[in-house]
This record gives C-alpha cells, sequence and structure tokens, in this order.
C-alpha cells in the first residue's frame, strides 16, 4: 500500500479498515520513496499481511472500494498523485493471470519500496514463479545497497 496525498493519515485509516474486517495483520515498517514516472510529493509505502476468509478477485473489488473511501480515481492516469493504492501482491502461493490486468502475484517486485517491505515482513515466502525466497531476491536487487529510506511510523 502506499500514499502520497496526506499519506501517514491515508495509511493509518487504510490499516484500520484491514484489521476491522480481517482482524489481526501483520504490518512493514513504512518507508519513504520518490514518485516512480511522475513529479510529485513522496510516497510512503507500506506491505500489510492479512488471512483473507474471501476469494482474491473479491478481495481486490474490496481494496479498490477501500481506495475510493480515501478519494481515489480509478480514473485517473497510472502515474499520479495518490491518497491511497493498494495492490494485493501475493494471495499464498496462487498463480493468476487475470481478467483484465489482475495478476497474482503482480510483477511490481521490481520495485524496491514493494520488494523490500515485503522481504521485512515474510523473509522465507517463496516466489511461486521466481522460485526464491523473499530475502534472496530482495538481496540480489539492484537497490540492495541502497535501501528505501526507513520512516519511524508504525502502522
Amino acid at each position: 500500500m502506499g500514499s502520497n496525498l496526506s499519506p501517514e493519515r491515508n495509511l493509518r485509516m487504510a490499516v484500520a479498515a484491514l484489521r476491522e474486517r480481517f482482524g489481526e495483520i501483520e504490518a512493514s515498517p513504512v518507508y519513504r520513496t520518490a514518485a516512480v514516472g511522475f513529479e510529485g510529493p513522496d510516497f510512503l509505502n507500506a506491505i500489510v499481511a492479512i488471512d483473507s476468509d474471501i476469494h482474491p478477485f473479491a478481495l481486490n473489488d474490496w481494496v479498490h472500494a477501500l481506495e475510493e473511501a480515501h478519494g481515489r480515481d480509478r480514473r485517473d492516469a497510472s502515474y499520479s498523485n495518490r491518497p491511497l493504492d493498494i495492490d494485493i501482491i501475493y494471495f499464498g502461493d496462487l498463480v493468476l493471470d487475470g481478467p483484465g490486468d489482475f495478476q497474482l502475484p503482480r510483477p511490481e517486485l521490481h520495485h524496491a519500496f514493494v520488494l523490500k517491505p515485503l522481504a521485512d515482513i515474510a523473509p522465507d515466502f517463496v516466489d511461486p514463479i521466481r522460485g526464491m525466497t523473499l530475502a534472496r531476491l530482495w538481496s540480489i536487487h539492484p537497490a540492495f545497497a541502497s535501501p528505501p529510506e526507513r520512516t519511524d511510523i508504525v502502522l
């Protein structure tokens, strides 16, 4: 999850909504990164792990509704300021392609702001496509030597 518009407030509200719906969650440290693909305020990014009792498509619909409830307009360009952006990166070891642009695992692992917090909370999880643990994937990432800036924000 990420935000660059009132980011701390929006991430905290999103985590509260996730806890209310799914119960106990695990949250990574929060990282600050520059906007990617456009000029804009820095993003705050974090990963949360939840136990979902709903199908991944229904979960995707739920997180989209949460984004919209926090002011996200999905008609905005892909690379733009966002009050809240939530993607499902993994759903266990499930591999799915479609419908639309829905994909599991999500391909965003090439971004350090996704992979680093994932490796923080689930270092031994094995990526079902690459066959490597998240810790190993992070250790070979180009940004390993200069990771994203970790904040002192606790979700």
